[in-house]
């Protein structure tokens, strides 16, 4: 019985003890808080960090796919009637990037690096071959010179003489491979006698491959978590001179490859994308899992490129006031040489409907169309991402250009790019792995809990034990001598004689006879 109580006892003070310090651990959140601070230190842009050389060198493949749009009917689009195309693609190339000339700058406070990219095309994941396809589309280089001289009389007349001497049309026919990497334009070539600047040669991607877009300048995160990865200079400047408010001009956010750690549903992401000439935001859409890894999907929402009206933030984007376009696009011909050049979403998704039923062959679908990071909120990876862009032209009648005259303004589509990534399985089984660490430290108190919630079971139930034993014993009663050998009905106590005899010292003498029946 001792031993048992003894048992309970110290049962109870261990039970005790366990849920006081474990309830105490979770309410504090000590581990996690201890477990968060180890992922700040840890990831940061500098050399020996966990995460500095896949961010110089990613590992992930990342793939371009390229779509062109092909105009089926060009003269009955010049004479008034709705364009009509018809989607070819996709020309798909591995895309490789690297960070070149990374050196610490501000007592590694900050990293300066150059993004180089380069370009392999895959016949497997292609519908044709860029070198043989060819399409029809907007002779961009005639758009571009005819925007750039209207307005001066003397200006258009010459550059419309150049364009009938070589035979340079509203429209072109052209390979994949030429429009995407570059081929040598007559009429740019002309232009390019009379001005150094102007560059003879045009492609969607000329010059891009194999080269960088200029020095970035990033926060390693070293000061702040929040900083890590994030934008302060690009080309030596921090702010843009391209749009028209300080708010547009804002370099905000990472350029897209790095993420801070511990992101939460509510936040903004902004990215940097050069290509935009501006940043952009995203907001949380949904919870995703990718090879095992939960993610947070990001999304830029409709107000990203939404029109002065829809969102007035939006005004300092409008290259003049009269050029204010509807929701769903951003001209960039600020940072394009004053080239006629609108961006978008593909299809015009996100945008006013009135862009998609102008153009016959256009089908906005989220699942094809959306731009989405999906991060991994713990550490800020990237497990999953699809960036979707589309290149259009700003087709209107131009003083001085006889041709113009039957068109209606049109914003045209000409290509549409899809860039994404998956983490690749190494990469993905190191990052579960660290999520599966993170999640034993920051739960420890957890399993303290749940030890003193079985030590609390196994309490109650010696509790119960003794308590139904303590019952089940009743008291025993001891009626005859220990070491008696005769029965009552065998022996009776009697005097030793018929007087009993006193004894002054020692009492009176009792003697031990058989029974007998009377």
């Amino acid at each position: 019985m001792a031993r048992r109580s003894c048992a309970i006892y110290a049962v109870g003070i261990i039970c005790a003890s366990l849920l006081f310090v474990g309830i105490g651990l979770v309410v504090a959140q000590v581990f996690s808080k201890l477990m968060h601070n180890r992922l700040k230190k840890e990831i940061v842009l500098v050399e020996g960090s966990r995460v500095f050389e896949s961010w110089k060198t990613p590992p992930p493949p990342v793939y371009m796919e390229y779509f062109f749009f092909n105009v089926t009917n060009v003269d009955a689009f010049l004479q008034g009637a709705k364009p009509e195309v018809t989607q070819v693609g996709p020309y798909t190339y591995r895309e490789y990037r690297y960070k070149d000339n990374v050196s610490m700058v501000d007592n590694n406070r900050m990293v300066s690096a150059y993004n180089i990219k380069s370009f392999v095309f895959l016949r497997e994941k292609s519908v044709g071959d860029p070198a043989v396809d060819s399409i029809t589309t907007v002779n961009i280089p005639a758009w571009a010179v005819m925007n750039k001289v209207k307005g001066s009389f003397f200006k258009t007349s010459m550059v419309s003489i150049w364009m009938n001497s070589y035979r340079s049309g509203l429209f072109t026919t052209r390979t994949v491979d030429e429009l995407l990497w570059g081929y040598e334009d007559p009429l740019l070539a002309r232009v390019a006698s009379t001005n150094p600047d102007v560059e003879k040669v045009f492609g969607l991607m000329y010059k891009k491959n194999g080269t960088d877009n200029g020095e970035f300048i990033y926060h390693t995160g070293v000061e702040n978590y929040m900083d890590y990865g994030r934008v302060e200079t690009w080309k030596g400047q921090s702010q843009l001179t391209f749009w028209t408010s300080n708010q547009s001009n804002s370099i905000n956010g990472s350029d897209g490859s790095a993420f801070h750690p511990l992101l939460n549903k509510n936040e903004r992401i902004y990215v940097f994308t050069p290509d935009l000439c501006r940043s952009i935001h995203m907001e949380f859409e949904k919870d995703v899992e990718v090879k095992g890894i939960p993610a947070y999907r990001f999304t830029p929402p409709r107000s990203v490129f939404a029109s002065k009206e829809e969102n007035p933030a939006n005004e300092g984007f409008c290259v003049t006031p009269k050029e204010c376009l509807g929701t769903g696009l951003l001209k960039v011909s600020p940072c394009r040489k004053g080239a006629p050049v609108v961006a978008s979403f593909p299809h015009f998704y996100l945008g006013d409907a009135k862009y998609v039923s102008a153009i016959e062959g256009m089908s906005p679908q989220r699942q094809h169309h959306q731009t989405f990071l999906d991060l991994n909120p713990t550490t800020g990876v990237i497990v999953r991402a699809n960036k979707r862009a589309q290149i259009n032209i700003l087709l209107s009648r131009i003083s001085g250009f006889p041709k113009t005259r039957g068109l209606n303004e049109t914003i045209f589509p000409v290509m549409f790019l899809n860039e994404s990534v998956v983490i690749d399985d190494a990469s993905a089984a190191r990052v579960n792995k660290l999520l599966l660490i993170v999640t034993l430290v920051s739960n420890f108190p957890l399993i303290i809990v749940g030890l003193g919630a079985i030590l609390l079971v196994v309490l109650i139930i010696l509790l119960v034990r003794a308590r139904k034993q303590k019952k089940e014993v009743k008291p025993t009663v001891f009626t005859k001598a220990l070491y008696a050998t005769s029965t009552e009905e065998d022996t009776s106590y009697s005097p030793v004689s018929d007087k009993e005899k006193e004894d002054p010292q020692n009492g009176t003498y009792i003697g031990l006879s058989a029974k007998c029946d009377p």
